[in-house]
């Protein structure tokens, strides 16, 4: 398909932060199909998308770290959130990534706000540890150039003080904070410090890798919103958790985190950028033919490939015993 062929649909009316406060499922940040030759399958990239809408996601999360972000180039970005928009069709929102220096994350915002995303989730400035003063003036500044509500990922070095995360919450079109740095001390003094000097509804998110893994100990803090990267190639499994996080059935959690997620995320740890490469193998194994990583990431090794299989079948079978 033609890049430039795509058509922007009318953005939606309701507020992101509000359409995000009671999550309805997990959050899905889907990988970015290419095809053989190595270009965007921009066809396969909708089925994708589309059958996460349909099995239960409460957001799309497009061409984010899941959706390999930094390997994508500016022309093949918009053309993957406009079919993202196209996909949701008005049933869940859908936020497109924005990151690299202040300039560029403008630019990515004006392509996804182009494009009919109904938000942003801010990446990290690229490679710099700055100060707290300048990373707040960075997401400011990114915030006042756009109209899209503005979601800020910690991690990495992107990490913020509980003041700083004050003044972000005081920003007009920051909403959120999505934390993938999982230090639990942290995060409740920031959670804290914006509930005493900026009360109002601003959003957590739960952004470590395989969130399920810790979204017990995040929900102790009020966070119940998380990404699941999971849900990208067993939504099944990942409905499953979500609906017993909800329900406080903590039996069936247990038995998902044991039987699972403990030795998927021991899976994943087995290699670099497995974060990404393993989950877009995980989709393929499930029947959707989405391509390989981009470099500089590479495939998992094909033992590790069997053991996702594997394990894809005992968490299938973990939930049909829960029934």
């Amino acid at each position: 398909m033609d890049l430039g062929e795509l058509v922007t649909p009318a953005p939606l009316a309701a507020p992101l932060a509000a359409r995000l406060a009671i999550p309805s499922g997990p959050l899905f940040f889907p990988v970015t199909a290419y095809g053989p030759d190595g270009s965007v399958d921009l066809e396969t990239y909708r089925l994708h998308v589309r059958g996460g809408v349909e099995a239960g996601a409460a957001a799309v999360f497009a061409c984010c770290g899941t959706g390999e972000f930094h390997a994508l180039t500016l022309e093949e970005f918009e053309a993957c959130v406009r079919v993202a928009v196209e996909a949701a069709d008005g049933r869940v929102p859908v936020v497109a990534g924005a990151g690299y220096g202040t300039g560029l994350a403008v630019r990515w915002a004006s392509l996804a706000e182009r494009a009919g995303a109904d938000g942003l989730l801010a990446m990290p400035p690229y490679l710099v540890r700055a100060p707290q003063t300048g990373l707040v003036r960075h997401y400011r500044e990114l915030a006042a150039a756009t109209s899209l509500p503005v979601i800020v990922y910690q991690r990495d070095n992107a990490l913020f003080t509980p003041e700083s995360v004050v003044e972000l919450a005081r920003t007009e079109g920051i909403v959120g904070l999505k934390d993938g740095h999982g230090d639990l001390d942290h995060m409740q003094r920031i959670i804290s410090a914006v509930r005493t000097e900026a009360p109002g509804d601003f959003l957590y998110f739960n952004g470590l890798p395989t969130a399920e893994q810790t979204q017990l100990a995040y929900r102790a803090l009020g966070v119940t919103l998380y990404s699941s990267a999971v849900f990208c190639f067993v939504p099944e499994i990942a409905l499953a958790c979500h609906r017993a996080l909800h329900t406080g059935d903590r039996a069936t959690v247990d038995r998902l985190l044991d039987g699972f997620y403990r030795p998927f995320v021991e899976l994943r740890d087995q290699g670099h950028g497995y974060a990404v490469s393993l989950v877009k193998a995980g989709v393929r194994l499930r029947g959707l033919d989405v391509g390989e990583v981009r470099p500089p990431l590479d495939e998992p090794a094909g033992d590790h490939v069997e053991r996702l299989a594997q394990l894809i079948e005992r968490g299938l079978a973990l939930i049909e015993e829960a029934k």
